[in-house]
């Protein structure tokens, strides 16, 4: 025995019919419809729950009669614990999300402005803090002249009252009252 020309020897794994078309049957998945209820948020299977058309004829899906009493009597979603809209309010499951949120780090990139290289930059900032102490004793230096000042026109006026004595005083205390009925609140 040699190799026959033209013929080329490959095996194939044949399969029973039954397991070909249980592996077709568990790749193709019914697709069912579900809506969600407009209280509680959870599924509606079809052939279950109750459409409810209101005055304004929007149309409300629920999944039970007690959703929909619920829904009638304006009773919030978010009261109530079993309900989804509580669930979110109050953060409940989806801690995955949170525990990825809480990995994400911020760091700080320094790129060199178009002016600027990097290292000019970096000479500049570190500067900053010394002309910014200048500035402050700069601002405190003003403003404790500007508080001399205030205090000096203080000391002038009052010896300015001092010297026209108590006579001008009287004067300005002893005017004379408008002349009228002397009516008042009644």
């Amino acid at each position: 025995g040699g190799a026959h020309k033209g013929v080329s020897s490959v095996c194939c794994l044949s399969l029973p019919p039954l397991s070909l078309s249980l592996s077709l049957s568990l790749s193709v998945r019914m697709v069912i419809k579900t809506e969600l209820c407009a209280y509680t948020e959870g599924r509606i299977y079809p052939g279950r729950g109750m459409r409810y058309v209101a005055r304004d004829g929007k149309v409300h899906i629920f999944g039970s009669a007690k959703a929909r009493r619920l829904h009638n009597q304006r009773i919030k979603p978010v009261k109530l614990r079993w309900t989804q809209a509580w669930r979110r309010h109050n953060k409940k499951g989806k801690v995955e999300e949170s525990a990825k949120k809480r990995a994400r780090r911020t760091f700080k990139v320094q790129k060199a402005i178009v002016g600027l290289s990097l290292e000019d930059f970096q000479r500049k900032k570190a500067r900053r803090p010394e002309l910014r102490a200048a500035a402050k004793e700069a601002a405190t230096k003003e403003a404790k002249v500007k508080a001399e000042k205030k205090a000096a026109q203080a000391a002038k006026a009052k010896a300015a009252m001092k010297s026209t004595g108590p006579a001008q005083k009287q004067q300005f205390s002893k005017q004379a009252k408008p002349a009228g009925k002397g009516g008042g609140k009644r």
